[in-house]
């Protein structure tokens, strides 16, 4: 057998190795088609893309554009009873409590006992009521003896006087005692009984000093309370306070009388439109906010105190660059969209955005106005160049 030169032999085990690679890539199953490699071709730059025909029709095309931007702070609130309609009903002497009339959660109308108290003080100043009526009679009877005698000719107009003067003290004293079991919270009626029969009673009763709710019950019967001391708290409710602390960065969003939005998630986030009654004229040092309130009417009581609110404070803002929604992609921690650079290239460029209103983004810094970005299709052409750079490595 004659053999075959080895470089011969190199070229033909080359050539067949070709021949297999050839008829491979063209019959296998494997095999890109042509117009699949045109579409899209990757680019020197690993975020630049370049497009066929085909891809190009899911694209359009547009420039930043200026429009008014309305941006919405959201921040944590609650329900408040109003203060303004808030009473704090306190013990008018210094006694036991005897009985308890109230719970919480119950409605109380003006006027309702709300509690007993038994109390030494009640009874020494019922003990000076009767003793301050007892002078007062016996002064206008000595007044009238003596006006019986001036006329007789017995005692001088000197003796009249002074009785009259006694008298004069006696009305002024009963007039203080009287008004002393008064201020310690003993009704008039009950005054008026004491006078009636000449019998101290040591027990007076607390009353509702407006109708409402009882938010708080601070004691308990037997015991000894001090004189002012609080027993509850009622609280009209038909009105209600939307109550948040705005971060201080937040101040702007602030005005008196602005108009808010409150949404209460417990109740599928129904969202009721109000203003800002109240802003904080200072900022407080241990939670950097400024507290801001919104009235909420609540004449069938639906809304409950110490629910749970987000307060959305609205601001159209001043006219600001933005793109759509749709141009834009994240790119690992950043944010980025397709500029073209030229009539089938696109180059991805990170930008920074702001706030999103509606479908559009708020844009910062990146891309000048009057460049050329993709709006629609971003998302699928950063896929494609995702592939291509893949492929490339």
């Amino acid at each position: 057998m004659t053999m075959m030169p080895r470089s011969l032999s190199r070229r033909v085990l080359a050539a067949a190795v070709l021949l297999t690679a050839v008829s491979t890539t063209a019959c296998g199953t494997d095999a890109v088609p042509a117009a699949a490699a045109e579409a899209a071709k990757p680019a020197d730059d690993p975020l630049a893309i370049e497009v066929g025909p085909e891809l190009k029709l899911d694209i359009a095309t547009g420039e930043p554009e200026q429009r008014p931007v309305t941006s919405v702070l959201e921040v944590a609130a609650h329900l408040e009873a109003d203060e303004t309609r808030l009473a704090r009903i306190g013990a008018p002497v210094t006694g036991r409590i005897v009985e308890l009339a109230v719970n919480v959660g119950q409605p109380v109308r003006r006027g309702q006992v709300i509690a007993t108290i038994h109390s030494a003080e009640i009874a020494a100043a019922e003990s000076d009521f009767l003793e301050s009526g007892t002078e007062h009679h016996l002064a206008t009877t000595a007044v009238e003896r003596a006006r019986q005698l001036l006329d007789a000719g017995v005692i001088g107009t000197a003796e009249l006087q002074r009785r009259e003067a006694e008298l004069q003290r006696a009305t002024a004293h009963r007039a203080a005692a009287r008004q002393r079991l008064t201020v310690l919270g003993v009704p008039a009626e009950a005054i008026d009984t004491v006078e009636r029969t000449r019998v101290v009673d040591s027990v007076t009763q607390v009353v509702a000093t407006s109708a409402g709710h009882v938010l708080e019950r601070l004691v308990t019967p037997g015991q000894v309370v001090e004189i002012a001391e609080v027993l509850c708290v009622v609280a009209d409710l038909s009105s209600l306070w939307v109550v948040a602390d705005v971060p201080e960065h937040g101040i702007d969003a602030l005005s008196l009388g602005k108009a808010v939005e409150a949404v209460i998630p417990a109740l599928h986030d129904e969202t009721i439109g109000g203003r800002l009654s109240f802003v904080g004229a200072t900022v407080n040092p241990d939670t950097r906010t400024i507290r801001a309130r919104m009235d909420l009417p609540n004449p069938t009581g639906r809304y409950k105190p110490a629910m749970l609110v987000t307060m959305r404070l609205v601001d159209a803002g001043s006219p600001q660059w933005t793109v759509p929604s749709s141009a834009v992609v994240r790119e690992g921690n950043d944010e980025g969209v397709f500029v073209q650079t030229g009539p089938n290239r696109y180059l991805l460029k990170t930008v920074e955005l702001g706030n999103e209103s509606g479908d559009q983004r708020v844009l910062l810094k990146g891309v000048d106005p009057g460049t050329k970005i993709v709006v629609q299709g971003a998302f699928h052409l950063n896929n494609q160049r995702r592939r291509l750079s893949v492929q490339a490595e």
